[in-house]
Parts: C-alpha cells; structure tokens; sequence
C-alpha cells in the first residue's frame, strides 16, 4: 500500500515535471517568441520567462540580430554586352517577428532569392564602366530595392556590398590597352602643353631683347661661357661687326688702288671646287694673252 503510494506521488511528480517544462521557456534579449494558441497568433513574447500552456500553446523563436548573408556569385550580362560575374553581400534583420513568421515561409532563404535577381536585374541594366567605377550607387540601389521587396515580411536591409566583379581575360587585356593609351595620350598632351609655355617665354623673351639690344650681348657672352666648359670641343662663333667697323672705315681712307677687271676677276670667283679651279685657268690664260698683246703694241 505504501510502495503503491509511492509510486503514484512520483508519477505526479514527473508529470508535472514534464509539464513544467513544457510550458516554460526563456528568451534571450535578443530572441522574440511568436506563440500560436490552438493555431492563432498571440501576442508577441519575450525576453524573459513566457509560460505556455501545455498542448495547446506553441512557440517560434525569432532573432533580431543582424543576420550576414552571402549572395553567391552570379554571372551578369551588362548593358554593354559584357559578360561578368559578380558576388556581393547583404546584411539585414527582423523588425517585426510576427510578420517574418505569418508572411513568409522562410525569412532567411526568401530574402537571399529575392537578394540574387535583384542584382542580376540593377547590374544588367549598367556598363561595365558604371559597374567598376560606381559601385556607391548600386549598391545604394540594390539596399533600397531589396528593402522595398522585404519589407511586408518585416526584414529591413541596411547595407548590400558588391564584393567581387570578375571579368574575362580578353576583357581585361582590351582594358589594360585601353589604358596605356589613355596615359600615352595624356603624356603627349602634357609635352604639348610644354612645348606651348616654352614658345610663350620665348616670345616674351625676345621682346625684352628688342626693347634692350645689350642683352643679346649679355647672352652672347653667357652662351660662350657655357660652350667653353668642355675643353674638347670647337667652337666657330661670329665677329660682332660692330667691333671691327672702326677698323674698315680706316682702311677705306687709305686710297687703296682699285683692282682692273682682269685682276678682279680671280678674287671674285675664289676656286672652291672644280669648276671654280677651271674659271681660274681660264682667267689667268686671257690675263697671259693680254700681256702679249700689249707688249707686241710697244716693240712696234
């Protein structure tokens, strides 16, 4: 009779145990329970201890911490015709339990779906100019797109990051040609625009020279000392003519005999080459054959 008690007080007791058990859960600051009681929605728990009824309540634990989703890479056509593959990242969380439980199956799988044709549909519709220089803006777009779409499922997207763009060989070879004749033109500009202040100084050089004749001199003189630092060299440079005019008008006073024009006539073409050497001949032998002449006028 004892033993039968016994027995009995201890099956009440795992009873209440087990139902204890049941009915009690704790929620962490960050979870939220969704409690469905015979099947309707109850009003939302925790944190903290929330107690059920046995059998009949049942709970959906959520969590409101920011989840970090992977999109995987997908191949993306572009407005230009170019093929590339593209990979981002999207990190969201739940705002309202209730609603990311009644509205949507899965939370997490929906929005990762929702996630990927979003970024073939924004990135298929930009160049692949804007898609590797303007990644600010999409991603700005697809955040704002993904939100829209999840949000009656009560999921708030606050960032989405493209992170790789992969492009093929043959694409990237043309980019890299593309740029070194990019650099090669600015070079080229760069000289031109060079070579154009170097002009405009000079111009602006032989104006002060034009105005002030002395300072060609100063040049003059300067150029000099720049040639003579190397000993090796040979230097021809002109005679300012205005250092030797004294000299010409005091030879000119002295009544120098003017040279006849037979005599004249070797001075004047000076036998540079053959054909000078050949003129020079025949100017000595009509020289000779006028000397005959005059000699035979005086012996008769």
């Amino acid at each position: 009779m004892i033993e039968g008690l016994v027995v009995a007080v201890l099956v009440v007791v795992a009873v209440l145990a087990a139902l204890a058990a049941a009915s009690v859960r704790v929620l962490r600051e960050y979870e939220r329970g969704v409690v469905f009681r015979l099947g309707r929605v109850m009003a939302e728990r925790g944190p903290g201890l929330v107690l059920l009824i046995p059998g009949i309540d049942r709970m959906e634990r959520v969590s409101l911490r920011t989840v970090t989703l992977t999109i995987p890479p997908q191949d993306v056509i572009t407005r230009d015709n170019v093929t590339a593959r593209v990979n981002a990242v999207a990190y969201f969380r739940v705002i309202d339990a209730n609603a990311s439980v009644l509205e949507v199956e899965s939370y997490l799988h929906a929005t990762s779906q929702i996630a990927q044709t979003t970024l073939r549909s924004i990135l298929g519709k930009a160049e692949l100019d804007t898609l590797l220089s303007e990644r600010e803006r999409l991603n700005e777009d697809l955040q704002q797109i993904i939100d829209e779409q999840t949000e009656p499922w009560g999921i708030k997207v606050t960032v989405v990051e493209i992170k790789d763009v992969e492009i093929p060989a043959t694409m990237q070879q043309a980019m890299a040609r593309q740029a070194e004749a990019e650099r090669q033109r600015r070079a080229k500009v760069i000289n031109a625009e060079g070579e154009f202040q170097a002009a405009a100084r000079l111009g602006e050089a032989a104006d002060v020279i034009s105005r002030n004749p002395a300072t060609i001199q100063l040049r003059y003189l300067q150029t000099l000392s720049e040639i003579g630092v190397n000993q090796n060299s040979t230097v021809v440079f002109p005679l300012p003519i205005d250092l030797i005019k004294p000299l010409l008008h005091g030879m000119s006073g002295a009544a120098a005999p003017e040279p006849d024009a037979a005599d004249a006539a070797p001075a004047a073409l000076s036998p540079s080459n053959g054909s000078g050497r050949q003129l020079g001949a025949e100017s000595a032998s009509m020289r000779i054959g006028a000397n005959e002449q005059r000699s035979r006028a005086e012996h008769s």
